[in-house]
């Protein structure tokens, strides 16, 4: 084993104290602390004494009490910057309560707090600094000492400062009323000076207090004086961003007005020939106009012609301003004809070929603005050429060039001639690209340039064609009230023919409309708009979901009823329901009144006809039958060995069970009602008449007249059922039934009375019950016709009896 080496025990040394945490609890022990020689004992006691002031008022006077002021401002110039900090801090925060002002005065504390506003002194130090002399300057005696010490130059210095917490230097500058003197400065003798001062005062009047203050020591005349001086002309540029500044304020421009200044403004647009000054110039114009008073008295002084000047200019930033400027005047009605009298919509179309981004943006804004609701000035782009580049424009890198060319688009849409050719120059897929853009401005300004183009049926199969209705469908979604609201537009608008409802309907439409309608927060009179353009493309959806068809309604071949379903459930198509296995489900009544050679094709060129039948997809077909279709033709064509294989699949359907290319079939009981219908009412000159000889024929077709108190022993549920089990299918002609109760007969009517020009509505009650509400026209009275009354017609218990609407009768009608 190894020897054990005995450790030596460390030195011990007499002379050093261990560390001694101190926790305290008092504010007294605090201030106690600030005495201490060693610097973080001083440095936490600062920190703590700046926490505890920023609790409240009576805490500041409660350190004062304890004598924290006088130590306090002795660290204030402390060597070292972590004590010198934290003391500025609890001094700057002390120094807004009453008593504490009072007793620096005994003190004489500017000359050092002012010290601490020098560049070396860090930006926490600066700002608790400014804050203190902020709070000091209320009081006169010290406005004087501040001045007196040099306090406003660092103050002007910190100006520039990055941080946003020195926006209390510009006011302070107010409150030291530092403006008469920066004022005075203008007038120096010196440039350097001049230019300093000027550039001060641009930074200080960006504070609205300031600007206040600025108006009340005439600083106004001070500028103004400067733009009427051509030896100041360096100062030019300055001055006018100054006036920019101060007409954020209404005030001020009218002060402007009555000093004569808006004309020396405008004067000064037409004589200068700096670049920089002819562009501020034009920015103040802009300002100006933010007011309709404003653009009044800018259109009477022909601030037109002086802003069509500028755009001549070939600085890029004189013409990015003068558009600016167009689009804010361009807001009153007057001034949008002027700039077209004096040709310069054609200079501002040619500057959407500019190389600089935030000029082409300009240009399109101040077109988007001379458009608005102004058929001439858009006639007056597409003449320059101007709808081609627009288009180009929609594919600009700058998001803002290609929300204002979307939204001229939009305005010039409105006309079908200018429509066409923004459809030739391909406008809608660029704006479907815009549809995936992240970009709020740019998603809303494309969705109301597709909702203006596709009111045209080209353009929403050019919409289709390129893939734009998913992603319209898709925002639907968004959380963001403004773009689902343009969507729900967009979408209304496209609905306006029945197959781009189906597609829409298809990519989910129907089912997030819906539930935007059934959401208290989210549902608004666009989204309720949309779904009823759905709803009106697609009456079978229609009725199925609000069980309601009105007189304007009218039914074609290829509707069906799958029974009442409700909102935010997905309606079934019929070929759907063609697949399902026969159960005991309610059968599907379907209407197809077409002779075989009109509905279901033998000859691939049939196909292309636009019959009710092809054309009602939403409620025959799913759109998998017209992507399967040109195949099925394809193979009509092939060779004489395949022969045998092609008419197979070119024979019609004979049967409900489902094929490649399933089609409703011809229900030739139907037919024969229809025509008979034709004939036999139709020629009658009675409405009352026409309306109860079509109630007999329904009733008749339907089994007859049935007593309420029989109603059990009309077994038509075992005869709908043997309907089904003889089709093989859950879907039932109409024609078929014999024995129809309420629900069939009112379909029945409401459908041979859409086809004979009769006008009636159709309306799902409850279990089973349905029934049809028609306009009767009383007798002429002396002095003209009675109001036409609504009526319910029984077509059930006594067939052709008109019953009011509202009446007993009619009431127990619908709930038998």
């Amino acid at each position: 084993m190894g020897k054990k080496v005995k450790k030596e025990a460390e030195p011990f040394s007499r002379d050093v104290f261990d560390p001694l945490p101190i926790e305290s609890k008092t504010a007294a022990t605090a201030v106690l602390m600030l005495s201490s020689p060693e610097e973080e004992v001083l440095a936490k006691a600062c920190e703590a004494i700046h926490k505890f002031a920023e609790k409240g008022d009576e805490n500041k006077t409660s350190l004062m009490c304890l004598g924290a002021i006088e130590p306090l401002s002795r660290l204030i110039s402390h060597e070292d910057k972590t004590v010198r900090r934290n003391a500025v801090m609890a001094l700057g925060v002390m120094a807004s309560n009453n008593e504490v002002k009072k007793c620096l005065k005994t003190l004489d504390v500017i000359p050092a707090v002012i010290s601490k506003l020098s560049p070396e002194e860090n930006i926490v130090v600066h700002e608790f600094a400014t804050l203190c002399l902020t709070s000091l300057s209320v009081d006169f005696s010290y406005k004087i000492q501040i001045f007196d010490h040099k306090g406003l130059e660092p103050l002007i210095q910190l100006l520039s400062s990055p941080d946003p917490d020195d926006i209390q230097n510009r006011a302070a500058v107010q409150r030291l009323n530092g403006l008469p003197p920066l004022l005075d400065l203008l007038r120096s003798e010196f440039p350097v000076i001049q230019q300093l001062a000027l550039c001060t005062i641009e930074n200080i009047t960006t504070d609205s207090e300031t600007r206040v203050a600025f108006r009340n020591v005439q600083g106004f005349d001070r500028i103004l004086e400067l733009l009427a001086t051509k030896e100041f002309s360096e100062l030019h540029e300055g001055a006018l961003r100054v006036i920019c500044n101060c007409l954020e304020d209404s005030e001020a421009m009218q002060l402007i007005q009555t000093m004569g200044g808006l004309e020396q403004i405008l004067q000064f647009v037409g004589t200068s020939t700096l670049p920089e000054a002819q562009a501020n110039a034009a920015k103040a114009i802009a300002r100006m106009a933010q007011s309709s008073e404003n653009r009044k008295i800018l259109h009477e002084r022909n601030v037109e012609k002086a802003l069509t000047d500028l755009l001549m200019q070939e600085n890029e930033s004189v013409r990015t301003a003068a558009c600016q400027a167009v689009a804010a005047v361009s807001k009153n009605l007057s001034s949008r004809d002027t700039f077209r009298c004096l040709d310069a919509i054609g200079p501002i179309v040619q500057l959407l070929n500019s190389e600089g981004s935030e000029l082409r943006a300009a240009a399109a804004e101040a077109l988007s603005s001379l458009t608005n609701s102004n058929n001439l000035n858009a006639y007056a782009i597409y003449d320059a050429g101007g709808d081609e580049l627009l288009v180009q424009q929609l594919r600009d890198s700058c998001t803002g060039a290609a929300v204002y060319a979307a939204s001229v688009l939009t305005n010039m849409a409105s006309q079908e001639e200018l429509r066409r050719s923004i459809l030739a120059h391909e406008a809608m897929p660029a704006l479907v690209e815009l549809l995936h853009s992240t970009d709020n401005n740019t998603l809303i300004s494309a969705m109301q340039a597709v909702a203006s183009l596709a009111c045209d049926a080209e353009a929403r199969l050019e919409l289709r064609n390129v893939g734009g209705l998913s992603p319209l469908v898709q925002l639907l979604k968004s959380i963001h009230a403004e773009i689902r609201r343009n969507a729900c537009w967009a979408i209304s608008v496209c609905a306006n023919d029945e197959i781009t409802a189906l597609e829409l309907c298809n990519a989910g439409a129907l089912e997030i409309l819906q539930e935007i309608n059934l959401s208290p927060h989210r549902n608004n009179k666009f989204s309720e708009l949309a779904l009823q353009k759905l709803l009106d493309s697609n009456l079978s959806l229609k009725y199925s979901l609000t069980g309601h068809l009105s007189a304007s309604d009218i039914t074609t071949d290829g509707f069906y009823d799958p029974g009442q379903i409700r909102m935010g459930h997905q309606v079934p198509t019929l070929e759907d329901i063609s697949k399902q296995v026969v159960n005991q489900h309610r059968a599907t009544i379907a209407v197809n009144g077409k002779p075989p050679d009109q509905s279901i094709t033998k000859e691939p060129d049939d196909r292309k006809s636009d019959s009710p039948t092809e054309t009602t997809a939403s409620s025959v077909m799913s759109s998998k039958r017209s992507s399967k279709t040109p195949s099925k033709m394809k193979g009509k064509g092939q060779k004489e060995d395949e022969k045998k294989k092609d008419e197979d699949e070119s024979k019609p359907q004979q049967e409900m069970v489902v094929d490649e290319a399933w089609s409703l079939p011809y229900d030739a009981a139907f037919h024969n009602l229809l025509k008979e219908a034709a004939e036999s009412i139709s020629p009658l000159q009675d409405e009352v008449k026409m309306y109860t000889a079509l109630a007999m024929l329904v009733s008749e077709a339907m089994g007859g007249q049935v007593e309420p108190e029989k109603l059990h022993d009309f077994l038509w549920e075992l005869h709908i059922s043997e309907l089904k089990f003889e089709a093989c299918s859950n879907i039932i002609l109409i024609g078929k039934i014999k024995k129809g109760t309420y629900v069939h007969r009112a379909l029945l009517f409401k459908v041979l009375a859409d086809r004979i020009g009769l006008s009636c509505s159709l309306i799902r009650g409850e279990y089973n019950h349905a029934w049809n509400e028609i306009l009767i026209t009383g007798p002429k009275k002396r002095y003209g016709y009675s109001q036409p009354e609504i009526y319910i017609i029984d077509l059930m218990h006594q067939p052709g009896n008109l019953m009011k609407s509202n009446s007993p009768a009619a009431l127990a009608y619908q709930t038998i």
